[in-house]
């Protein structure tokens, strides 16, 4: 047995979730993204999507993707740097700069390397990037290969930030990084106190717009546009697998900073392009995410219910205030019962364990789309007290 087989050959950890018959992931879907899915011939309310918007199905988006392959074919065979520039992708970053409000954008083939090749490339050695404790595993593993010091601020806490921000040497880059809505937990980043902290230590900021692109702000346009800050905001990152119904992801910022990106982030000039079905539904789902603004009133018409009805059951949802719910469990082995006992009653959540969580905030995530009907909710809520309360888990 060589070393690395031999190294982990003992780790055996899902396989003793798995002998418990609480193993949650990896469960096979055999139909297309819904507010109901088939899993095993079975229908099963889907509370585990990030599409937020509910556009996965939508006829103008599988239509322009066709379209794309049949013009383009399946791939580009290349990076952007060199063959892999199409003119859609060019019509894509113009069209994402003028949504989120800034001089230029550039896609990437997934939003995990847009953190990972903005992050590792715009601080030096000499600079601070700033991190909130919360923020996603694409942040954490970008800042990791910077060469930049890092620091890190207790989630949501400013005085914390202030605190971080007196360490760092004045006369360097300071980039504070946060997500706009926290991935697992559904709360908001404090952005105008960010930007008040900013401009008092000439400070700079990174916000990942994942979960805030499509949700929040005029039109979907994100946390910044939310709060009235994105002349404030050095950067804006986005994906397009949550509202934007396929894969891949951006950066914007001013052209400057753009330019040096576009010629330094490893990430970007060493990965093949975005396929041209991606690039092509990504420009479909942007122009349906502002021509049909009811989609986004049902999000949260149908996210306040929620909100509203978790709340007034007892679940403990923390602080958050969009389509993102957690329900704290605090105890992984009834956090994995939790998930197969709601499988088995028909409903689809996410458990969130550590690395994604600390041990003691372990959670399922309820998420809500603009497709889902307060009848959903209401079946969902139905069975969720059921097992929450054979678990003596409600308030």
């Amino acid at each position: 047995m060589g070393f690395l087989k031999e190294k982990y050959a003992s780790y055996d950890l899902p396989q003793q979730f798995m002998a418990k018959g609480v193993y949650p992931y990896f469960r096979c879907i055999d139909s297309e993204q819904d507010t109901e899915v088939i899993m095993n011939g079975k229908k099963v309310l889907m509370f585990g999507s990030n599409s937020y918007l509910g556009l996965t199905n939508h006829p103008k988006i599988k239509e322009a993707a066709i379209e794309a392959v049949k013009k383009y074919g399946t791939g580009c065979a290349g990076s952007r740097f060199l063959n892999g520039t199409l003119d859609i992708h060019i019509q894509l970053e113009n069209e994402l700069a003028e949504f989120v409000g800034k001089d230029e954008a550039l896609v990437y083939s997934t939003g995990f390397q847009v953190n990972l090749g903005v992050l590792s490339c715009v601080t030096g050695r000499r600079d601070t990037i700033l991190c909130d404790e919360l923020d996603h595993a694409s942040i954490v593993d970008g800042r990791r290969l910077s060469f930049s010091t890092a620091r890190k601020f207790r989630h949501n806490d400013m005085e914390s930030l202030e605190n971080e921000l007196k360490k760092c040497a004045p006369e360097t880059i300071k980039l504070i990084v946060v997500d706009g809505v926290f991935s697992m937990e559904g709360d908001i980043a404090n952005l105008p106190e960010i930007v008040r902290l900013k401009n008092k230590y000439n400070a700079s900021i990174m916000v990942d717009e994942a979960h805030g692109l499509g949700v929040l702000g005029n039109q979907g346009r994100g946390t910044c546009d939310h709060f009235g800050v994105t002349d404030d905001v050095d950067l804006i990152m986005g994906t397009f697998s949550k509202s934007l119904a396929t894969i891949g992801g951006f950066v914007a910022g001013d052209k400057e900073v753009m330019n040096f990106v576009r010629h330094n982030a490893r990430s970007y000039m060493f990965s093949a392009s975005n396929t041209p079905a991606a690039t092509a539904a990504a420009i479909e789902a942007l122009h349906i995410m502002k021509a049909e603004p009811e989609r986004l009133k049902n999000l949260w018409d149908v996210t306040n219910y929620a909100l509203k009805n978790f709340r007034e059951l007892g679940f403990e949802i923390g602080n958050t205030s969009t389509p993102i719910i957690p329900m704290y469990i605090r105890d992984t082995d009834k956090t994995f019962m939790v998930t197969k006992m709601l499988w088995e009653a028909g409903i689809f959540i996410n458990p969130v364990v550590p690395p994604a969580c600390s041990p003691q905030d372990t959670l399922i995530r309820f998420s809500l789309m603009a497709t889902h009907t307060r009848e959903q909710v209401d079946r969902a809520l139905e069975k969720m007290v059921e097992v929450f309360k054979a678990l003596d888990l409600l308030k």
